[in-house]
């Protein structure tokens, strides 16, 4: 798997005149030069297909030939709240924005990578609601319906490359309507014919790019197709073709079907507080109480490009994307400016946990960590020790509720200094073999 790492900076609360998160942008050149490809996800943050299909692409393909620009959270704060727009409708602001939207910096931003030199095609990625029919058949399969469609301004540009959108995107679905699940889910070119018809539409990402000479459409895939999964296996379906009408040479590490798309999409990777913990997102309960964080400033490290904090008062929600794994209540704490020597002994070993996150260990052990270093191992009491270093602890006195991970074999030991403020934090883990 090809790992990007996000990293969220908590810095504000949720209530601004300007918005929380930034988009993310990541570039994947090939060795071989060629024509480069803008993914843009995430423009409305209740159409998930639109942002989780651009972080497939991120963690799992390689360019051999050309380049891939993908930004898969455009409206990240909306997307991690699963609304349309938080601060109103994103697509609807690339004629005018006023300084004071919450938006206005995305938008300036993100028209900057459109009108790049070296972009050469923009997809915007979307779920509509419905399924588009040239001609009327009922209120889901109709010609206003936006879903399982390749979204066109106009059929022809006045452009070097790409100018006859038209032709290619009828090309595309072809291809595509070769390798889809159910008939019904067949995709088509809809044309908006924006500069005429459309006067909301001449106020969207697409239409801005090509009235900049950038060719650009949208890919809709369907609201009424409930599985994730799906949708996404759609959008990527579509990408691989324009990639290749442009050209792009691309390695993945799955098979493109709905099973490896779904694995995909449950590995929710990893996260590190402050370079003092790493929480595995796929095992993590789904509350976790007292973790030691600042007051504010706090560093969010997701290995997922989707990550973020979604934070109210002093609860810490973990999102991937508009799904929220876990839930943090901290337990405010200055941080040590200390890295001592820490160690954990066991039966038959002693193991250096001085730069480690976690420690697999048998049925019990002990912390070996300097006189001035106060040891907290969370879950376990003693009347007789308050600090637990030093002491043999058996993994049986620990109480399994206290375990961070769903199936209760992981615990907590945290580490603090002479003056209370937190080293960090290390996970042992039971070894039943």
């Amino acid at each position: 798997m090809i790992n990007r790492i996000v990293i969220c900076l908590v810095f504000l609360t949720l209530f601004l005149n300007s918005s929380t998160l930034h988009f993310k942008k990541y570039e994947i050149r090939g060795k071989q030069k060629g024509d480069t490809l803008l993914v843009i996800g995430g423009i409305h943050g209740n159409e998930p297909g639109g942002y989780f299909a651009p972080s497939v692409l991120i963690e799992h393909y390689k360019i051999l030939k050309g380049t891939l620009v993908i930004v898969p959270n455009l409206n990240f704060d909306s997307d991690i709240r699963n609304q349309r727009g938080c601060y109103g409708d994103m697509n609807r602001k690339f004629v005018n924005i006023s300084k004071t939207d919450p938006d206005y910096n995305i938008i300036k931003d993100i028209k900057k990578i459109i009108l790049s030199k070296n972009i050469d095609l923009v997809l915007n990625l979307h779920d509509g609601h419905g399924f588009y029919r040239p001609k009327w058949e009922n209120v889901i399969f109709n010609p206003k319906a936006w879903g399982q469609a390749l979204i066109i301004d106009q059929m022809n540009l006045k452009t070097p490359k790409y100018y006859n959108l038209g032709k290619i995107c009828k090309l595309v679905t072809q291809k595509i309507n070769n390798s889809i699940f159910k008939r019904k889910h067949i995709f088509g070119v809809k044309n908006t014919k924006t500069k005429f018809h459309d006067e909301q539409m001449r106020l969207s990402l697409t239409y801005f790019a090509i009235t900049h000479n950038k060719p650009a459409l949208a890919i809709e895939t369907s609201k009424n197709i409930t599985d994730l999964s799906k949708k996404v296996y759609y959008q990527l379906l579509t990408i691989e073709e324009f990639m290749k009408v442009m050209g792009i040479k691309y390695k993945r590490d799955f098979n493109l079907n709905e099973h490896s798309i779904r694995k995909i999409l449950n590995d929710l990777g990893y996260l590190i507080i402050n370079k003092r913990v790493k929480l595995d997102l796929n095992r993590v309960k789904n509350y976790i109480g007292y973790i030691p964080l600042k007051q504010k400033y706090n560093q969010f490290i997701f290995s997922h490009p989707l990550g973020a904090i979604l934070k109210y008062k002093n609860i810490y929600n973990v999102m991937i994307g508009n799904k929220r794994i876990t839930k943090i209540k901290s337990e405010y704490f200055k941080l040590s400016k200390i890295h001592p020597k820490l160690s954990i002994k066991t039966d038959h070993t002693i193991i250096d946990i001085s730069d480690k996150y976690s420690a697999i260990i048998k049925k019990r052990f002990k912390i070996i960590a300097p006189k001035d270093i106060r040891v907290n191992v969370i879950g376990y009491t003693s009347k007789k020790y308050k600090n637990e270093a030093n002491i043999w602890i058996k993994l049986k006195d620990i109480a399994k509720r206290y375990s961070i991970y769903k199936n209760e074999d992981v615990f907590r030991v945290e580490f603090y200094d002479k003056h209370n403020n937190y080293i960090k934090t290390v996970l042992i883990k039971l070894d039943n073999q």
